[in-house]
């Protein structure tokens, strides 16, 4: 399994617009990411560097692999 780099929230959401994912609202320094097809909705916190924990948590919410997310970068 790759090691994921320490990425910024606005890297994050570059490669998840790139995987279909489109902002539908943001709530404070929270912005929320739907994607019409698979019916989810992803909150990225807005923030210059995520943890990794925050970043994984992204990852499940999105439904996505690692491998599948680092090639979106």
């Amino acid at each position: 399994m790759p090691k994921l780099p320490v990425l910024s929230a606005k890297a994050v959401i570059k490669a998840l617009h790139r995987a279909g994912f489109r902002q539908v609202r943001q709530t404070g320094s929270h912005i929320h990411l739907w994607h019409d097809e698979r019916k989810l909705l992803v909150t990225v916190p807005y923030h210059p560097e995520l943890a990794k924990g925050t970043l994984l948590s992204i990852l499940r919410q999105a439904r996505m692999e690692r491998e599948e997310f680092l090639k979106l970068l």
